[in-house]
């Protein structure tokens, strides 16, 4: 699961003196480091046990982030955004980014992307809740949608790991309500929206963790700490930066373009870097689920 929060961001701007080569950078590392955050974990949790990975990974990232938004001058959040950012980030980061670690015991990492991506259709019937009923077009894509996942469960991938599947199904609904709900709601505002989120998630986390009595590795393998480094520095900071970045400077459909790019992108380093195998009802799966969110996508923006 990504670490952008789902909190409306403004959109686009007029930058000026930004030199071109900054937007395509920013993109890449959207498509390319997020993507790659699913092998990531896979790494890490060789070492760490999924959930403390999870909470370790926030905590550091939430920590530094804040610190650097307070050194900034940047507004401490009141006491109804904690509270609201608490939720959110259980719901997002917890449920949505811990199940995804969990699931990713049993699960391969590209399995695990291509399933999170069916977030948008659960985020389509959730928004019914306050009666934004999804119209025939995107009632088409979420059919689409709902297709696909049950084509990518018939795969080996899912279909000989069911606590694994549910997992991903679980962790897709919860970042969805999540982002439905926080759309809503006093919520701190720009980078520090995330900073909250992080440190309140990364409190959740250690808490789940230790019901399930998950302990700090005495000897991590060091493959396994480089790889906990890179989701902190490179998931969680660096690419949320380059999303800040481009969700400024230019439309939200390409900002949000990485929906579309990251399950590929992870299936690909899965093959190439992990020797994992994506059979054929994974890859069919993936194409009608990504189809299935383009429709609702499209529609939604030409209703805006």
């Amino acid at each position: 699961m990504s670490d952008a929060t789902a909190t409306p961001m403004p959109g686009p701007v007029s930058v000026v003196n930004e030199p071109r080569w900054m937007v395509p950078l920013a993109l890449f590392a959207l498509y390319v480091i997020w993507g790659s955050t699913y092998l990531g974990i896979r790494y890490a949790l060789v070492s760490y046990p999924p959930f403390l990975l999870a909470a370790i990974r926030f905590a550091v990232a939430g920590v530094l982030l804040f610190a650097v938004l307070r050194i900034r001058g940047a507004a401490l959040p009141t006491a109804r955004q904690w509270r609201n950012a608490a939720f959110v980030g259980t719901l997002l980061l917890a449920g949505g980014n811990g199940l995804v670690c969990f699931a990713e015991q049993s699960v391969s990492s590209g399995i695990a992307a291509v399933a999170v991506a069916s977030m948008p259709l659960f985020a389509a019937v959730f928004g019914g809740i306050y009666r934004e009923w999804p119209t025939r077009g995107e009632t088409i894509g979420l059919l689409l949608g709902f297709a696909g996942v049950i084509v990518l469960n018939l795969g080996a991938g899912l279909s000989g790991a069911p606590l694994g599947a549910i997992a991903l199904i679980v962790a897709a609904m919860s970042w969805a309500f999540g982002s439905v709900w926080s759309k809503r709601q006093d919520m701190p505002s720009g980078p520090m929206n995330t900073a909250a989120q992080m440190l309140c998630a990364s409190v959740s986390l250690a808490i789940i963790a230790l019901l399930r009595g998950e302990r700090f590795p005495p000897h991590p393998e060091p493959s396994a700490t480089f790889a906990l480094a890179y989701l902190i520095v490179f998931g969680s900071i660096v690419a949320f930066s380059a999303y800040l970045y481009v969700l400024k400077t230019v439309r939200p459909a390409l900002a949000t373009s990485y929906a579309y790019v990251n399950p590929p992108v992870a299936v690909l380093f899965g093959v190439l870097l992990a020797g994992e195998h994506v059979g054929v009802y994974e890859l069919a799966g993936m194409a009608i689920i990504l189809v299935g969110v383009g429709i609702i996508t499209m529609m939604r923006v030409r209703k805006a």
